[in-house]
């Protein structure tokens, strides 16, 4: 009988994090509680996929979704090739099992072979047109292969088979703007905020969109929406520096310079070297025009 091993260095890349949520699996009930309490999240997730894969072996190694299972558990582990040939294996078993040829898709990407992936997912599409996640990850392989045209496409058929995601959309606004298409793009990143963007991509897109139209107006709203979001997160990085730099500079020149100031004081404690000086002369400045304003003779 097979037997999974455990490992403790798994990790995946962020190719394949990105598409995680794509894993079509089978339903298993695994008792989270044997696990350590204090197990890290990425081997959290290899431990209740080891589970999962040994008692499905046990239960029955010849069936597809078994096999898909244990691909799937070497997937975690990074270890794709093995992936493959447990994908493979489930396909001869069934040669119309949807979920092996698209998981298989995602293992190619991995090992750089598109034109594998390619052919995996068409044949998931031409077996199920409706499953939304090989259209996606065509799109995806396209986009890889620096193809926007053909990602359009294929995104396209993704967002009307799923147009409540906003994964769809934002994917679909991303290739858009691959090609300057900025009106669509906005169109787009719109739709997914108004589908509930929890990644939160939507709104830092659409504030640089309208940054770049010169819409000061919507780019503000955008920014100061994000940062309130991301301040609700508890959540720092670029994201969180560029919308307190646009800000504090919007302010400053709408003259509400009160508003300003708490974006610049922000910049001082969490932002980079370039960006606290930056933060600093603007504080200069705007200390220098309260001044003038506040001496200024009354008419």
């Amino acid at each position: 009988m097979w037997t999974p091993t455990p490992t403790s260095s798994t990790s995946r890349s962020p190719s394949a994090l990105s598409r995680a949520w794509l894993h079509p699996l089978p339903a298993a009930r695994c008792p989270l509680d044997c696990l350590p309490q204090l197990t890290p999240p990425h081997l959290l997730v290899v431990d209740v996929s080891r589970y999962v894969a040994h008692n499905a072996v046990a239960v029955d190694k010849y069936r597809p979704e078994t096999c898909c299972i244990v691909g799937n558990y070497y997937s975690l582990r990074a270890e794709h090739e093995k992936a493959v040939l447990y994908f493979q294996r489930a396909l001869k078993l069934d040669r119309n099992y949807l979920s092996a040829w698209t998981l298989m898709g995602h293992e190619y990407v991995e090992l750089k072979n598109t034109g594998a992936a390619i052919h995996a997912y068409r044949q998931a599409v031409e077996i199920s047109p409706r499953d939304y996640r090989a259209w996606y990850a065509l799109g995806q392989t396209y986009e890889i292969l620096q193809m926007p045209f053909y990602a359009l496409f294929y995104y396209r058929k993704a967002t009307a088979l799923r147009p409540y995601d906003a994964r769809m959309w934002s994917a679909l606004a991303g290739c858009y703007r691959l090609l300057n298409r900025r009106a669509e793009a906005i169109r787009c990143y719109e739709r997914a905020e108004s589908n509930d963007d929890r990644e939160g991509i939507a709104l830092q897109e659409l504030a640089r969109l309208h940054h770049e139209l010169a819409n000061d107006a919507q780019a503000a709203t955008c920014y100061a929406r994000n940062l309130a979001r991301r301040d609700a997160q508890q959540l720092e990085g670029a994201d969180t520096i560029e919308a307190l730099k646009y800000l504090a500079e919007h302010c400053k020149r709408a003259g509400k310079l009160e508003k300003a100031q708490p974006f610049c004081a922000r910049l001082l404690d969490c932002g980079r070297p370039q960006d606290v000086e930056e933060a600093k002369a603007m504080l200069r400045e705007i200390r220098s025009a309260m001044q003038t304003r506040s001496v200024a003779p009354r008419k």
